[in-house]
């Protein structure tokens, strides 16, 4: 176990995370503001989704990516970690537009196809932001995320191999981990591997503490002492499960992108404030914080001088 504890901070949601709140950044000057102060929070490293500036809607274009991008890497030193996993309405060669224009240190990548059923959801709120959102919600009972092998496979070749990205291996469910060992024994990653087991989405597994464990247990077998762990659980469960993880010696991801509160019944007014309790519950448990430059060695990461923004 590590006394240095990794933040990541997801800014903003993809579609999966529609903007209840008045808080969640769309614009690039609320991306690019939000991830600084993040960052200056202690997020180490910043998960970044891209947001049609006119509906909220996601977008992965580079268009939208690169009107934020050098903004926050000008404003801060943190690792900044592109989603491919983009929209569930998306085509791969859509999801991977911008990740592939901006050559990132890091991407994320969801090691599986899932049921991403969010609609529960549609009938806890009076109010929205934009009026494709609780249509998308109600209709999410039909959803699927489309990653499949060979979509997890030109993922790892195209920005992994020939752009030199490390991954955030997001794992919703434990025959993700399995997915993860194959693609490792095939050798098209290696070494170490940085996986967020997610919890809390309805389709992957459960918020159970319970589901933790036994994540973890399995990752211990199919990897040894050649993996990372980080946790992220959906909504009310985000900082129990992130105590959870750091108490166990793991790394933590906390953000609006998963949930938009800081307490019950009350919406947090930043990502930097999520990052702020966190971190204070790291410290107190004994952990230190680590630094971007700490984060880069321990994920093996080619530095922030080698992307394309």
């Amino acid at each position: 176990m590590t006394d240095k504890i990794i933040i990541t901070c997801a800014i903003t949601g993809s579609i999966h995370t529609p903007t209840m709140s008045p808080h969640l950044p769309v614009t690039a000057a609320e991306i690019a503001g939000q991830s600084i102060g993040a960052a200056e929070a202690g997020a180490a490293i910043l998960h970044l989704h891209a947001r049609n500036p006119e509906t909220g809607q996601p977008s992965a274009s580079a268009k939208d990516f690169m009107a934020f991008l050098p903004e926050i890497k000008a404003g801060c030193d943190a690792v900044l970690n592109l989603t491919t996993g983009g929209s569930a309405l998306m085509s791969l060669e859509q999801r991977l537009e911008g990740p592939l224009a901006a050559e990132p240190e890091m991407c994320s990548l969801n090691m599986g196809t899932m049921n991403f059923a969010l609609y529960p959801l549609a009938s806890r709120y009076d109010s929205w932001q934009h009026d494709w959102e609780k249509p998308f919600l109600e209709n999410s009972d039909d959803l699927v995320f489309k990653n499949t092998p060979r979509d997890i496979a030109q993922v790892l070749v195209s920005m992994g191999q020939e752009r030199g990205a490390r991954f955030e291996f997001e794992c919703y469910d434990v025959s993700h981990l399995y997915m993860l060992r194959h693609f490792a024994d095939r050798g098209l990653v290696k070494a170490p591997f940085f996986i967020q087991f997610v919890f809390g989405v309805l389709g992957g597994i459960g918020a159970d503490p319970e589901n933790l464990q036994h994540m973890k247990r399995i990752a211990d077998k199919l990897f040894g002492d050649d993996y990372l762990f980080s946790v992220l659980a959906a909504g009310r469960q985000q900082i129990p499960f992130a105590t959870i993880a750091a108490c166990m010696g793991g790394h933590v991801r906390v953000g609006l992108e998963d949930n938009l509160f800081i307490g019950k019944g009350e919406l947090a007014r930043s990502n930097a404030e999520q990052v702020q309790k966190i971190r204070r519950i790291a410290e107190e448990l004994g952990r230190k914080v680590a630094t971007p430059a700490e984060a880069r060695a321990m994920l093996g990461l080619k530095g922030a001088d080698r992307t394309a923004f």
